[in-house]
């Protein structure tokens, strides 16, 4: 036994003895504030990312002041629409909340870890057991409590007392917190939730109208970030481009881009889109364990959620191995280079959606019918309102809108002849700035396919 380890501390070799009376929160504390300073998000990103953004010359975001910004948006949503609160599940919206995360894709399908954030008061989390350690960096969230979990995972057939207790806490914190006020919005939640608050009193809206109208405009500092997760996603298809030769799986080349996320501290990605050869055309094909073969496209889509929480939307199409395109080849790139670059012209602010969809190119006759289905979406930590179709898609149901500085959109295009043999798939992140817009995507398409 290391004698000169500290008595009560957490050093590499000390000696877990029994308790002793008053002992158990002391150790506790110590357990937290020991987890806290090694959560990944105090950690940091590492060498291969901090050395590729200094590379790039992109300064750190201020993260206090990024998360204080978002918490604004936020309770100035809520007020606008005469909310007391927001109780989030989707664990995006927490992070834009709260900026702590715990097993995001399970809580996705999982509805467990929920947080409740106060028009006028504080952020209470609800988080698993020993889990207060995960949120202790971020500076906003005033409270943890543990979550009562009543999906039937949990629950099973006593789902419904389950649920009672859960609503229980909530209509206490609303009364507690709401000033008066039992409106609150919720993003995700289960028939058997929205009528036992309803009983206690509570009145649901939508949460997802707050939220994505929240997350809408950027922070200065939410754009170092994205700037930050799309050159570790572009870091990451440079090594899956290296990657690709005549020879290797689907599967091993979209592998690669997941390595590269992870390498640089990014989070997960959200599909499979990638295909190679004939299974390019008709689009959303995903990977598989076809051999890439000399002369094949080879498309694919990030989806890729990176560093910060920030995704990184991007599309690209390669020539696999050293070959000449064909024509087939090139007529389709640049049919699909000339629709972005057009489209992308045109983004402006005080442009209205309707009006920048109406003059925006679209794909040639016998390509149309197998179109992408939008021509922009929203994008920040996923994809984001708002979602633009064609004009020919336009419906009735179909919100319209005013482009915004601080708005960040992708820009799509797949071009593939209907029974055609192969497909081309692009897409760039684009800001809008006050004059005009910033392409904030960098990686170089393929020469040999534009020539």
């Amino acid at each position: 036994m290391d004698s000169a380890a500290p008595k009560g501390g957490f050093g590499r070799h000390r000696k877990i003895m029994p308790f002793e009376p008053g002992s158990i929160e002391a150790l506790r504390e110590d357990s937290r504030q020991k987890a806290a300073s090694l959560n990944q998000h105090v950690l940091g990103y590492g060498a291969i990312a901090e050395d590729e953004w200094a590379a790039a010359g992109i300064a750190s975001p201020d993260l206090p002041a990024m998360r204080k910004y978002r918490l604004q948006r936020i309770r100035a949503e809520l007020k606008r629409r005469g909310y007391a609160g927001a109780l989030l599940y989707d664990p995006v919206n927490i992070r834009y909340a709260t900026d702590s995360t715990n097993m995001q894709l399970w809580v996705s399908h999982n509805p467990t870890r929920h947080c409740f954030v106060a028009t006028d008061g504080p952020v209470v989390l609800f988080d698993y057991f020993s889990c207060e350690h995960l949120s202790d960096h971020s500076g906003v969230v005033d409270e943890v409590r543990p979550a009562v979990s009543w999906m039937y995972l949990y629950s099973g057939e006593l789902t419904e007392l389950k649920v009672r207790r859960w609503a229980a806490g909530i209509a206490d914190l609303v009364r507690e917190l709401g000033g008066g006020n039992s409106r609150i919005a919720v993003d995700h939640i289960n028939p058997e939730g929205v009528e036992e608050l309803a009983r206690l009193g509570v009145t649901i809206g939508n949460g997802e109208a707050v939220m994505e109208n929240a997350r809408l405009i950027k922070s200065s500092d939410e754009i170092l970030a994205m700037r930050r997760a799309i050159v570790a996603c572009e870091a990451a298809m440079g090594e899956m481009e290296q990657a690709l030769k005549p020879g290797i799986s689907e599967n091993e080349l979209w592998a690669e881009l997941h390595r590269g996320n992870i390498a640089r501290g990014g989070e997960w990605i959200e599909t499979r889109l990638l295909s190679s050869g004939p299974r390019t055309n008709p689009w959303f094909q995903e990977c598989s364990s076809r051999v890439i073969e000399a002369g094949d496209l080879v498309a694919f889509d990030t989806d890729l959620v990176g560093p910060y929480g920030f995704c990184a939307d991007l599309s690209r199409t390669w020539l696999c191995g050293d070959g000449r395109s064909t024509n087939e080849q090139r007529d389709l790139y640049r049919i699909a280079a000339d629709q972005i670059a057009h489209n992308i012209a045109l983004m402006r602010p005080g442009t209205s959606f309707r009006d920048l969809v109406e003059r925006s190119a679209v794909p040639p006759g016998d390509c149309f019918p197998t179109r992408y289905g939008v021509l922009y979406h929203g994008v920040g930590l996923a994809d984001e309102y708002p979602t633009l179709p064609h004009a020919s898609d336009w419906t009735d149901d179909t919100p319209d809108g005013v482009i915004e500085p601080g708005m960040v959109l992708c820009v799509e295009s797949y071009i593939g002849r209907l029974g055609g043999h192969e497909g081309v798939k692009i897409e760039e992140q684009i800001l809008i700035t006050e004059t005009g817009n910033e392409q904030l995507s960098t990686y170089p398409l393929d020469e040999r396919l534009l020539g």
